[in-house]
C-alpha cells in the first residue's frame, strides 16, 4: 500500500465517516420527522435524507461518510449537526474530527424584564435598584435609582452599559 492511505489525514476522514455514518444509521427516521413506509432495509436514516435535511448534496455527503478528501465548512458542520440532533459533546467530536473550530454558541440575551422581577424592583421605594443584563447594559431602574444615578431612560444603546463607568468613574 502506498504512504498516501496511511496518513493521518486520511485517518482522520475515515473515522469522520464511521462517525457520520453511526449517527445517521441511530437516528429513526420518526425522530427526524421523516415520513417512511413499512419496508425500510436501512436502519436509522439514508444518506440523501441526511443530505436533504442538512441542506447538502447527496453526492458531497455520500463523499464525507466514505472518507474522500472533502472539506466541510463550519456552516455544513452545524447543519449536520441540526440534522443528526447531535448533543453537545458530540458536537465537538464532529468538529474536532473535520478539523474545524466550533462556533461559539449565541446565547438568547433577554433585554426586557417582566414578572416578578420587575413586581420587587419597583416594590423597593427607598433603595435605588437597577437590573442588569449579562453584558452589564442597564435593562430596568426603580425611581430612588433614577433620582442617585440619573435616568437610563434617556440613555440608548452602549451608554447604558455601566461597566465603564465602574472602572473609569472615580
Amino acid at each position: 500500500m502506498d504512504a498516501v492511505a496511511h496518513s493521518p489525514e486520511d485517518h482522520r476522514r475515515r473515522e469522520l465517516g464511521a462517525f457520520l455514518r453511526s449517527r445517521r444509521e441511530r437516528l429513526s427516521p420518526d425522530a427526524a420527522g421523516i415520513a417512511c413506509g413499512a419496508r425500510r432495509r436501512t436502519p436509522g436514516l439514508r444518506r440523501e435524507e441526511v443530505a436533504m435535511i442538512a441542506g447538502v448534496g447527496t453526492t458531497w455527503y455520500t463523499w464525507l461518510e466514505q472518507g474522500r478528501d472533502v472539506r466541510p465548512s463550519v456552516e455544513v458542520l452545524s447543519a449536520l449537526c441540526q440534522a443528526l440532533r447531535l448533543d453537545g459533546a458530540e458536537q465537538r467530536h464532529l468538529f474536532t474530527l473535520a478539523g474545524r473550530q466550533q462556533p461559539e454558541r449565541r446565547r438568547i440575551v433577554q433585554s426586557k424584564v417582566e414578572g416578578p422581577l420587575l413586581h420587587m424592583l419597583q416594590s423597593l421605594v427607598l433603595q435605588p435598584a437597577y437590573v442588569v443584563g449579562p453584558r452589564w447594559d442597564v435593562l430596568a431602574w426603580n425611581d430612588a435609582a433614577v433620582a442617585i444615578f440619573g435616568d437610563y431612560g434617556q440613555l440608548a444603546g452602549e451608554a447604558r452599559n455601566i461597566l465603564p463607568g465602574v472602572f473609569t468613574d472615580p
